[in-house]
């Protein structure tokens, strides 16, 4: 389960959140510069709010008021960066491995999911000797998701995960991420300018517009 809720000074506004995610998929929408990858960011570490606090499980993450913020690499939180961030000297194979000597199991093996069959079901198995400058943009946009689904975290954040894909890869990995979430059971946030994404993967929807939220349905949403 996902608690957050936390400010962060911006400086246009000021971004107010609540979010409270038990084991569903949260879409976070609204226009540009609305706040939403800036709500990725403080979740994964990697900006600090102003003030608040973020829970995720039994584990506090983030809480001005007792003085607590855990580093990025110790949150196992998945991040897939809209502009992929894959390691421009890493192969394919080395990228979705990268990470996983740190996530051993008690008698020192691997988690369970073999991130090479990873690789296969998002259909970017041929490609595990590849560097990604050899890679199209919906091909590292697929390998960047599988590194961020690798590691098995404790939640999945994906910053519009789909953008550089056409519409019959985007439909298959739309199902692929429902069936991943409905076989771990992790909280998901997602940001997503894509109605049909919204519409098929978000069980909860926050609309944003200068930092402030409301819940939503799918009826209010325009394109």
């Amino acid at each position: 389960m996902l608690e957050a809720k936390f400010t962060k000074k911006l400086w246009h506004f000021t971004l107010d959140i609540q979010i409270d995610l038990d084991t569903d998929i949260l879409v976070l929408w609204g226009p540009s510069g609305a706040g939403k990858t800036t709500i990725l960011h403080c979740l994964a570490g990697l900006s600090n709010p102003t003030g608040g606090l973020i829970k995720l499980g039994d584990t506090v993450l983030y809480s001005s008021e007792d003085r607590i913020n855990v580093n990025t690499r110790f949150r196992n939180v998945g991040y897939l960066f809209q502009d992929y961030a894959l390691f421009p000297h890493l192969t394919v194979r080395k990228n979705v491995m990268y990470g996983l000597k740190c996530k051993k199991n008690s008698n020192g093996s691997l988690t369970a999911k073999n991130p090479l069959e990873l690789l296969d079901s998002f259909g970017v198995g041929h490609l595990v000797d590849r560097y990604p400058r050899q890679l199209s943009g919906g091909e590292k946009q697929r390998v960047a998701l599988v590194r961020a689904l690798a590691v098995q975290p404790k939640l999945l954040l994906l910053d519009e995960p789909f953008s550089a894909l056409d519409k019959n890869i985007k439909d298959t990995l739309r199902q692929e991420i429902k069936k991943l979430h409905h076989q771990w059971r992790i909280p998901f946030v997602l940001v997503t300018h894509d109605k049909e994404d919204a519409e098929f993967l978000g069980d909860k929807i926050i609309s944003l517009e200068k930092g402030r939220s409301r819940d939503v349905t799918m009826q209010t949403i325009s394109c």
